[in-house]
């Protein structure tokens, strides 16, 4: 299973959610790989790695066709990996804008490890550029957190259209895992309404849990740390373990699905 954390905006809980969840399946008994994306390198930084640390790093396994193995790092998480990210992939775009196969080079460079790993979670950066559109085409499913307030929830409908218009212009299958509410601060009025109209809108596809607005969850990175690292019996812990049960709970039903529908072409 190949899961892309995807939002065009900053700053709404994407690599939170992205590292949080990556730890929290490996409590479900999954192995776990995280690759880092993004040229701000959050999810490395939030996994305890220090900035001249980062090499070897996706960069050199997309950009010089490093094995994908030799990036390969363990993290101080049992069953938890990490690829970390680099500012080199600012030149991603550039390097492969003419290449005939742009949009698969992410899906080529993973494939040899893809039976190795439970869950794969690609941590895009908040683009919609060349990164993330190949995120799309290597994923099964793609995640999207979204704070919960009127911008954010236009940017919803705009990034989602968008989505769909690059999943048919480069042959990505992938689907919606699901909407995840991040950043949910009950004591705004307005914060339930919205939510409120997220969930009529987008129905089943916005996950049942909600991430609330935790102190620890901002803490946790400073230290490079998950929040079950940092602080297990807190309420962001709490829903990232929730969250897990409900991502392993969707991909199941989607993989029964599949084969309900492969039978009924065998028949």
């Amino acid at each position: 299973m190949i899961i892309s954390c995807i939002q065009s905006k900053g700053g709404v809980g994407k690599t939170t959610s992205a590292v949080n969840l990556g730890h929290a399946l490996t409590m479900q008994c999954q192995r776990v790989l995280i690759i880092d994306l993004d040229i701000q390198c959050s999810a490395s930084l939030s996994l305890g790695v220090s900035r001249g640390s980062f090499n070897p790093s996706i960069a050199e396994v997309l950009l010089e066709d490093m094995p994908i193995e030799d990036a390969i790092r363990k993290t101080t998480i049992p069953n938890l990996h990490l690829i970390t990210g680099s500012m080199a992939l600012a030149n991603f775009d550039i390097n492969f804008a003419n290449h005939d196969k742009r949009t698969e080079v992410i899906k080529g460079g993973i494939k040899s490890i893809n039976t190795k790993f439970d869950t794969i979670i690609l941590d895009c950066p908040p683009t919609m550029g060349l990164l993330p559109v190949n995120a799309l085409v290597a994923s099964d499913h793609y995640l999207v957190p979204i704070q919960p307030h009127y911008l954010a929830l236009e940017g919803l409908v705009s990034l989602l259209d968008a989505i769909d218009r690059i999943k048919a212009g480069a042959g990505a299958k992938s689907s919606l895992l699901g909407i995840l509410l991040t950043m949910v601060d009950n004591r705004a009025k307005v914060t339930g309404e919205i939510c409120d109209i997220i969930r009529k809108q987008f129905e089943n596809a916005v996950f049942k849990t909600e991430v609330k607005t935790n102190i620890k969850l901002a803490e946790a990175p400073s230290y490079g740390k998950t929040i079950f690292q940092h602080d297990w019996n807190c309420s962001g812990a709490e829903a990232y373990q929730a969250l897990a049960k409900e991502v392993i709970q969707r991909t199941k039903g989607n993989k029964k699905d599949e084969q309900t529908k492969t039978r009924k072409k065998r028949g």
